[in-house]
């Protein structure tokens, strides 16, 4: 029976379990085996509790033997890869940020100074670019967490990732889902990453069945643009990949959290090179100034 670590919240819980289910589909036997990780009883901010907060303990549990695979968010995994692991990525769901509000109001529709709850540096700062006026809270929690925060008032819209609320079934609740025009998601947003031990190649076999080259080919674009431009997965960057008849389209952006300034490309080549060309397009990024507008 192979024991798949994972978070003990819902949509944490909810994903480890789709792939349980198509591990089982597979031939491999699998059960649930709930980590708790410092991100979960630590509720600052997670810039402020570090990169990979929500990603150590679940490899720290695997590589002491207490489970055989974790399921990690992808992109709250260190863009440098860990040889102890083989990493494997499942089918992709929606890799957009939506909008939960009150009234279901649109984001050009909130009224002027609406208390919008989000974190992220990212998002901040594409919404202060855009909506300048409005009052943006800080926001942790899960999604019941978040998303209560405007059904009980104290929030007039909450940002969240269109891909957990779809995974645990409620995405008919957000009020407008962004597309790259108006909010450009996190490198790998909307990605799961199944990891083993590399040297269990039992295992390895076993989740290589998850495997989807097109969600791999994307990810690792975006993940390199991130590593490229040396920036954590909580700095002000964006990065969306789509894959259409083997080619690859890449559009990254980098912004000042206060929303004075950003910089944003696009490229497109063979998918098979998405590295390289993430890569390529934060050179373009870093010759514009990137480094010194994340740092404003």
């Amino acid at each position: 029976m192979l024991k798949i670590g994972t978070r003990g919240s819902k949509l944490a819980t909810t994903q480890a379990g789709h792939m349980r289910d198509a591990l089982i589909a597979a031939g491999y036997p699998a059960e649930l085996t709930i980590i708790t990780t410092p991100g979960d009883v630590n509720m600052s901010p997670v810039e402020r509790i570090g990169v990979g907060v929500f990603t150590q303990a679940l490899r720290d549990a695997m590589e002491a033997g207490e489970c055989d695979i974790a399921v990690h968010s992808f992109k709250d995994l260190p863009t440098a890869p860990d040889e102890r692991f083989h990493l494997v990525v499942p089918k992709r769901a929606v890799a957009f940020d939506c909008l939960i509000s009150r009234d279901g109001l649109t984001l050009q529709e909130l009224p002027e100074g609406a208390k919008v709850g989000t974190s992220a540096p990212r998002r901040v700062s594409q919404l202060r670019l855009q909506r300048p006026d409005l009052d943006i809270q800080p926001l942790r929690g899960n999604i019941d967490t978040r998303m209560g925060k405007v059904t009980s008032g104290e929030l007039d819209a909450v940002i969240l990732a269109a891909a957990g609320l779809d995974r645990i079934g409620v995405l008919e609740r957000a009020s407008q889902v962004f597309d790259a025009d108006v909010l450009l998601p996190a490198p790998a947003q909307g990605a799961l990453a199944v990891e083993c031990r590399a040297v269990d190649a039992d295992i390895v076999a076993a989740i290589n069945t998850l495997a989807d080259p097109q969600a791999a080919a994307e990810a690792a674009a975006e993940r390199q643009v991130l590593r490229t431009l040396e920036a954590g997965c909580t700095a002000p960057v964006a990065a969306h990949a789509t894959v259409t008849d083997g080619q690859l389209e890449l559009i990254a952006g980098v912004f000042a959290v206060d929303g004075s300034a950003h910089l944003r490309e696009t490229l497109t080549g063979p998918m098979d090179q998405g590295r390289a060309l993430g890569e390529q397009l934060a050179q373009r990024l870093l010759e514009q100034g990137a480094a010194a507008l994340m740092s404003k």
